[in-house]
């Protein structure tokens, strides 16, 4: 039985030894055969490594930046400048039609002299015609109250010589109270004339007053609008003899040599950025020229743009105006995140990663192999190879024929 079962499994093995033999002849030659897939290739260099953001942004004075606006509604009367012109601290640059302004100047000054008057009455107990209408019925009554007096002592001795009767006495006592009382009515008359409650009142109406008058005179100055400052007049929408609503814009003011940009970063941007970072402006109209600056200050709310974007709001200063930019362009800003000088670098195309590890696929002879590799900073098209790969290391981007790239797969360089 041991012979029969021996003879039966002889066949067996080899058979299998055969299988096996022809799937590793079948390999064999499918890998000497296999088409070498064409591959775009780039090199580990060395050079500066310089990681930007960048976004639009709109150019505005930085501050000082004078707007004037109408005071009231009227007409232009006067303009004395024209848009562009560079103009001193003081110069009249506009003025209203402003007739009815002082008309309620005055107005408004004649009621606060009023108040005035009524409140320093109050204070000083009454006008000075009530004033003296009072110190002369206090002399009156001092008058009356002393004669008063005199004819009751005079009374009370002529009773004790038998010269008068008791009831006179008694009628000249009742004269002298009746005028103590009328004296002290009017030593009270003025000394607290004016209750607090009345002085509050007058108080307050001296307090409107002012403001009514401090509002009029405010809009008589403000139609003749001057320059706060010295600079340049880069707005000026109004023209002569035209009719101008309450808060209408007239003109801004500002040193043009002193501008800087309103840049809409996107949120996730925002991370990165922090104030003092450099920057550079393009202006489209103005493709040859580059404009250079920092921020000055970072976003404190996120803002929805254009119903599109959530951006923030960071200022960007510019240090060389030199007055080309204007007011109200639209520009470009990139700024600068960091700058590495002279690291090594691949190109991000190159870079892979699978569960948080980065690799890439280097190059030896005619096939591929998987380098797992440590990255550092990285830009646009850039990235920062802090370990696992050498200087002029030969890496692969892409084959040109849309194959996937893998692990010991036949290429060739497609030049």
């Amino acid at each position: 039985m041991a012979e029969i079962s021996n003879g039966k499994a002889k066949p067996i093995i080899l058979w299998t030894l055969a299988a096996i033999l022809l799937i590793i002849v079948f390999f064999a030659v499918r890998r000497l055969t296999r088409e070498e897939l064409p591959l775009r290739v780039a090199e580990a260099t060395m050079q500066d490594l310089v990681t930007t953001d960048s976004t639009n942004g709109k150019v505005e004075p930085q501050p000082p930046n004078f707007a004037a606006h109408a005071p009231a509604p009227g007409t232009v009367k006067q303009l004395y400048v024209k848009p562009g012109d560079l103009v001193p601290k003081g110069k009249l640059l506009l003025s209203l039609d402003d007739a009815d302004a002082i008309a309620r100047n005055s107005g408004a000054l004649a009621a606060l002299r009023g108040a005035q008057a009524n409140y320093q009455a109050a204070e000083q107990g009454g006008t000075q015609e009530e004033r003296n209408s009072l110190a002369g019925e206090l002399a009156k009554a001092q008058m009356d109250r002393d004669q008063a007096q005199s004819d009751l002592d005079t009374l009370k001795k002529l009773v004790s010589q038998g010269a008068a009767a008791p009831g006179e006495v008694a009628s000249a006592q009742q004269r002298l109270g009746a005028a103590n009382t009328a004296l002290s009515t009017l030593q009270k008359k003025q000394t607290g004339r004016y209750s607090p409650a009345d002085m509050a009142h007058s108080r307050a109406d001296l307090e409107q007053a002012q403001a009514a008058f401090a509002a009029a005179s405010t809009v008589v100055a403000r139609s003749n609008v001057r320059a706060p400052f010295a600079g340049t007049v880069y707005s000026l929408p109004v023209s002569q003899s035209e009719y101008v609503e309450q808060g209408a814009l007239l003109l801004q003011l500002a040193d043009l040599t002193r501008l800087q940009v309103r840049a809409y970063f996107d949120e996730p941007e925002l991370g990165s950025l922090h104030a003092g970072l450099p920057a550079t402006i393009v202006w489209d109209a103005l493709p040859d020229r580059e404009w250079h600056g920092r921020i000055l200050r970072m976003p404190s709310t996120i803002i929805n743009y254009q119903n599109t974007r959530n951006v923030g709001e960071v200022l960007v200063s510019v240090e060389d105006a030199g007055g080309e930019l204007m007011p109200n362009t639209n520009v470009k800003v990139t700024v600068t995140e960091e700058r590495l000088d002279h690291v090594l670098t691949i190109p991000r195309e190159a870079l892979h990663s699978e569960s948080g590890k980065s690799y890439v696929y280097l190059l030896h002879g005619k096939v591929l192999r998987r380098q797992p590799v440590t990255v550092g900073a990285r830009n646009l098209t850039q990235v920062q190879v802090v370990k696992g790969l050498a200087e002029n290391a030969t890496v692969a981007l892409s084959t040109t024929n849309g194959e996937p790239l893998a692990e010991g797969v036949p290429v060739h360089i497609d030049r």
